[in-house]
């Protein structure tokens, strides 16, 4: 094999590597999909960042001790397609968000439906 061959090749090899840890990252696999909670409580930090946008939610649970959520959307470019903002919450905004939780249990999730914000009904997606 000639060097350009070999650094072709090594060049391929290591895209390679980097998007397969791409794909597993964006993964679902963590969330129960086939379930959806309520969590209602209040905003404590609304952090607009790249790789994702989250939602720090202070909720009680069934004993009455407050709980901090944290709910998770999509990077900010896609959620700027999608109507939102870096002022879409704030903190002491008192919010119903439905989401997917984790699977083991912690007060983890993705948004997955409902999202109510003050009262007002807001929308998931920009349909």
């Amino acid at each position: 094999m000639t060097r350009t061959n070999i650094s072709a090749s090594l060049l391929v090899i290591g895209l390679l590597a980097t998007s397969v840890s791409l794909f597993a990252h964006h993964g679902a696999a963590s969330y129960d999909t086939s379930k959806t909670i309520t969590v209602t409580g209040t905003v404590a930090e609304y952090v607009w960042a790249n790789p994702h946008v989250f939602v720090k939610v202070d909720a009680k649970d069934d004993s009455g001790n407050i709980v901090r959520w944290n709910i998770e959307a999509w990077n900010p470019v896609t959620q700027a397609n999608r109507g939102w903002s870096k002022s879409t919450f704030k903190p002491g905004d008192e919010v119903v968000i439905e989401t997917r939780p984790v699977k083991n249990g912690q007060p983890i999730g993705q948004f997955a439906g409902k999202i109510e914000i003050n009262g007002k009904q807001f929308k998931l997606h920009n349909d």
